[in-house]
């Protein structure tokens, strides 16, 4: 917003002899200078405040809806394992379950398609030694 009392020529230079009072302008350089430092933050800092790993899980035609809240392990395509967003060892799931979540008969297992099916199979196998039901979660095809 600019407030000039005098003829101006558009430029932001007065006629001369026509000054009849002071210019007063609000500067918004330095608004935008903090503006655009916010923006370059918020752009490198987005992807760090995402929930949980990017896993691609693999697409079926049929699927459930299931609102029990029960663990989740999680398998990238590196082959780590996480169980609740903490890296794990495979050795380790069946006293960590008993552990932390006492009656856990069931736990969802996330594995992303771009990985191996055997890191798969080897927590499904630890998890039948445990006596523990894996659910397999998938997305439905479109």
């Amino acid at each position: 917003m600019a407030f000039t009392l005098g003829a101006s020529n558009g430029n932001g230079r007065r006629r001369f002899g026509a000054s009849l009072g002071t210019l007063s302008e609000i500067n918004v350089v330095p608004l935008v200078d903090v503006v655009l430092v916010l923006l370059i933050i918020f752009m490198l800092t987005a992807h760090v405040m995402e929930f949980g790993l990017e896993i691609e899980v693999p697409k079926t035609t049929e699927t459930r809806d299931a609102t029990e809240d029960l663990p989740i392990i999680a398998i990238n395509k590196t082959g780590s394992i996480m169980l609740n967003d903490r890296k794990i060892n495979i050795n380790e799931i069946p006293t960590a379950l008993k552990r932390d979540f006492k009656n856990a008969k069931k736990v969802y297992v996330r594995a992303d398609r771009a990985g191996t099916v055997d890191t798969l199979v080897q927590v499904i196998s630890v998890l039948g030694k445990a006596q523990v039901m894996p659910q397999i979660v998938t997305q439905p095809l479109k």
